[in-house]
């Protein structure tokens, strides 16, 4: 059995997603962000930058990973299936995958705190991250344009960018215009494993679209900047 230590982020739905994909069985353990559970001593013995998503497979002697796309590759790699094994299938695969690592998701994280959750409005902040945010969304859409999925078959490249391409309206990147885009993201959500992965443990961009209060939200973010 393996223990997922998440919360409901892009990064967490990584791991959550790739799992239902992959029908591995789990049990999620919940991490309140807010309230600091991922900085206390228990979690930082599996995740020493204190970050979700980790994982700990019982199948392994209790083996501990973090990096939400380390994780991913080891549940593949488990698995057999979402990452090919020849080598130049394998590195299609994780070049998009370390695009997102290395792109979208910081550049959307950025944009995440200064338009939601600082205090003051820094606009030249804003505008520089939500548009390197739109930028990586058009380098998405031209690969798009050529393939159906980011790298030949569907795999852990699409489910990581699209963990993230999802929350664009949080971020408040347009992604107007981007049609083959538009036409992934709504292809992988309506894909069963990935309706499970994204409320896995709960969904508050969900929420939100339902006129829930996002003051709550927007609160716990800003004490996370400070984590």
């Amino acid at each position: 059995m393996i223990d997922l230590y998440t919360a409901p982020t892009p990064n967490g739905w990584k791991a959550s997603i790739t799992l239902e994909e992959l029908e591995l069985p789990y049990e999620v353990q919940v991490i309140d962000l807010g309230n600091g559970d991922q900085k206390k001593p228990d979690f930082l013995r599996l995740n020493p930058n204190g970050r979700i998503p980790a994982i700990v497979d019982g199948d392994a002697d209790d083996f501990p990973i973090f990096e939400s796309g380390a994780i991913m590759i080891y549940l593949a790699e488990k698995a057999g299936r979402l990452l090919p094994t020849d080598t130049k299938g394998r590195s299609r695969v994780i070049q998009w995958l370390m695009f997102q690592m290395g792109g979208v998701g910081p550049m959307m994280g950025q944009a995440n705190a200064f338009f939601r959750y600082f205090p003051e409005k820094i606009q030249p902040a804003i505008d520089r991250y939500q548009n390197e945010s739109r930028r990586l969304f058009e380098v998405l859409d031209g690969q798009l344009a050529r393939s159906e999925w980011l790298a030949g078959d569907y795999s852990l490249a699409d489910i990581a960018n699209f963990s993230w391409v999802r929350i664009h309206g949080w971020s408040g990147v347009s992604v107007e215009g981007l049609d083959h885009l538009q036409r992934w993201t709504t292809a992988i959500a309506a894909r069963p494993a990935v309706e499970r992965g994204v409320n896995v443990p709960t969904n508050p961009v969900a929420a939100e679209s339902k006129d829930r209060d996002t003051s709550k939200l927007v609160e716990s973010g800003r004490s996370m900047l400070q984590r």
